[in-house]
């Protein structure tokens, strides 16, 4: 039997084009659950040309890892198309099934009245809008949206970056860095974390600004309101790059600089699982599980 789908709505299957296990997994979904005319199929990477698709879906099944799902978001969050995840990547925050439930549980989330009367919950994640622009711009040169973080380093290798960095037009220092990163709560598991960042529940609303190697201006990250608007700009002498959810996007040129604010576009996500799981996938996925530990003669504790 044919899964009944709403008209005018289709179901989205996105791939990653890397993994041929992920667009073999695509493709049985479709079989698998009679859903041909109803589907519609896509790489992550060709998101961004189907735009007479996007705009009658209805919901998206991304097969794949952050990353996949990541560069889907950026495709789906102007369209408002709520997502479920099937993880395929090595360590994954965002996806909400593993391949193996993938035939038992979609059906359930693909069933509207599920979404309808809370059976399903959606989950809001905040994301970033980047400006890159200049003074005497009438409009941004570029506007990106991102949902895990927007980075501006440098354009060249192995070479610091000094950047000014305001919030809310205060200027607040000059980092001389690899980088300055403006992270979501669902980035700080990302990027930022590896710069030495604090993670945060990926439900909340807030911003992250965290220097990457700084060698001066502020070493620690700062937590920001959601509403706070972020400018960092090179000073002379100094050329940056723009980069979101690990993208390269645009060299900045010299007179031009980046804004970073709330983005008016919000990622959604299907679960089945509560929030509170968040903290049990950053057990599994991030190894935090405590080791045993057995006593020394001394009286001290020794992990073993």
């Amino acid at each position: 039997m044919e899964l009944t789908v709403p008209d005018k709505n289709m179901i989205s299957i996105i791939y990653n084009a890397r993994l041929i296990s992920s667009k073999e997994l695509a493709l049985e979904i479709i079989d698998k659950l009679n859903i041909h005319s109803t589907s519609w199929i896509s790489s992550a990477g060709d998101l961004m040309s189907n735009t007479a698709n996007l705009s009658n879906t209805r919901i998206a099944i991304i097969i794949g890892g952050d990353g996949t799902i990541l560069r889907s978001i950026r495709a789906l969050s102007p369209y408002d198309i709520p997502v479920v995840g099937v993880k395929m990547g090595k360590v994954g925050f965002m996806a909400e099934l593993d391949p193996s439930e993938v035939f038992e549980k979609l059906p359930y989330f693909l069933d509207q009245k599920n979404v309808s009367n809370a059976n399903i919950r959606t989950e809001l994640r905040m994301m970033l809008e980047a400006n890159i622009t200049s003074d005497d711009a009438k409009m941004p040169r570029i506007t990106i949206h991102a949902l895990n973080d927007v980075t501006v380093g440098t354009s060249q290798t192995a070479r610091l970056v000094e950047l000014e960095a305001y919030i809310n037009e205060t200027h607040i220092t000059n980092y001389r860095a690899d980088a300055i990163i403006a992270s979501t709560a669902t980035g700080s598991t990302g990027y930022a974390l590896s710069a030495g960042g604090p993670i945060i529940f990926p439900e909340a609303e807030l911003m992250i600004l965290q220097p990457v190697a700084p060698h001066t201006g502020l070493r620690d990250g700062i937590i920001l309101s959601p509403d706070s608007t972020i400018r960092l700009n090179a000073t002379k002498g100094y050329q940056a790059s723009i980069s979101a959810d690990g993208f390269i996007d645009s060299v900045l040129n010299p007179d031009e600089y980046v804004t970073i604010k709330r983005s008016p576009y919000t990622a959604k996500f299907l679960r089945e699982h509560q929030p509170d799981f968040f903290f049990t996938a950053l057990k599994l996925r991030l190894g935090l599980a405590y080791r045993s530990q057995r006593p020394l003669e001394n009286g001290n504790q020794q992990e073993s």
